[in-house]
């Protein structure tokens, strides 16, 4: 069974989510035969590569919030965070386009190494502050997550993975994906939203279930 999980990399939600779904999956025995394959999803992509906006202002921006309110918002993310066992450091932050790191996510599928990329992002997004906008920094982040960084800076300086991530952007609008994380279970089911473990845990049990029933 193939579980699809549509994210970015700028979402805290979509890392949220990362954490609540792999607690739910672990509760799933013999949970080995469930692939996951993450797909791009871009919430910044008008935004020029290499430019970076402050996660403040950002919020400030979209959601027509007082500095004080987007403080506040801020530090709601990062109580719900440890409440997962995550770190999250967001005054100061910044966000952008994520183009090039979901190309990067798709050099580690590649290569078998998929959620150490995308985990070595998001921790270096949200608990780090390090950039993942530029290509010296992904190249870097890319050889911390066990890639080949002359590799990974090859792939960056082309056009590698570019047609995967853009054609991943159109399928998730395709499918009605208008917010990450977003689920999609074996193409039968679809869990939105950074869901309890113990929803996530119900959802697999049933797609699995109903995926071994279903004809061949």
């Amino acid at each position: 069974m193939r579980v699809e999980i549509w994210s970015d990399i700028v979402c805290p939600w979509c890392y949220i989510g990362k954490r609540r779904f792999e607690r739910g999956l672990a509760t799933i025995e013999d949970h080995d035969d469930i692939e996951v394959v993450y797909r791009a999803y871009q919430l910044n992509p008008a935004m020029p590569k290499g430019e970076v906006r402050d996660h403040r202002d950002n919020l400030m921006t979209k959601y027509g919030l007082s500095e004080s309110q987007a403080a506040a918002m801020q530090q709601q993310m990062e109580r719900t965070a440890a409440a997962e066992g995550l770190e999250f450091h967001l005054a100061g932050g910044v966000t952008g386009n994520t183009f090039d790191a979901h190309r990067l996510v798709h050099l580690g599928r590649e290569r078998g190494a998929q959620d150490a990329v995308i985990e070595r992002l998001f921790r270096a997004h949200f608990t780090e502050q390090r950039s993942i906008f530029d290509e010296a920094s992904l190249v870097t982040l890319a050889g911390e997550a066990g890639l080949d960084p002359e590799g990974a800076r090859a792939a960056l300086a082309g056009n590698a993975y570019a047609d995967a991530v853009s054609a991943e952007v159109r399928e998730a609008r395709g499918l009605g994906i208008s917010g990450v994380p977003y689920f999609v279970l074996d193409r039968r089911y679809a869990i939105s939203g950074a869901q309890p473990p113990e929803r996530f845990a119900q959802a697999l049990a049933r797609a699995r279930t109903d995926a071994r029933m279903a004809p061949r």
